[in-house]
């Protein structure tokens, strides 16, 4: 099977309520973490909400990360997707697990983009 990317999403529990209340914190994270997989950062978005909580976006070259944190659960949703094969989703959601100071975490993976060739779609191209 041939796929475009990979999709992890991953809910993470336990975490340092600080952490996840820093936007700065939260945003250097989230860099980091695509970093640490191999991707190339192209922009970054990010906003704090009143009176907690953090939502951002790091677009990269093989396509992006986000995360949404609920401080007063010690909660954390992050999705990471990334397209080709030189970047390791798993390197980047592993490293935010870690620097959230998680206590635990659960997480899926989805091929996303699953090509499959079949005899009319070769007629086709």
């Amino acid at each position: 099977m041939n796929a475009l990317g990979r999709h992890i999403l991953a809910e993470i529990h336990g975490c340092d309520s600080n952490v996840l209340n820093d936007i700065t914190g939260v945003e250097e994270i989230m860099v980091q973490a695509a970093l640490t997989a191999g991707a190339e950062v192209r922009e970054v978005a990010f906003h704090k909400f009143s009176p907690q909580g953090v939502s951002g976006v790091v677009v990269i070259s093989e396509s992006h990360l986000a995360v949404h944190t609920w401080p007063e659960h010690g909660y954390a949703a992050v999705d990471v997707f990334t397209c080709g094969d030189s970047v390791n989703p798993w390197d980047a959601c592993n490293y935010i697990v870690e620097k959230f100071r998680a206590q635990n975490f659960t997480a899926s993976e989805t091929l996303r983009g699953v090509l499959v060739e079949s005899a009319q779609q070769k007629a086709v191209i």
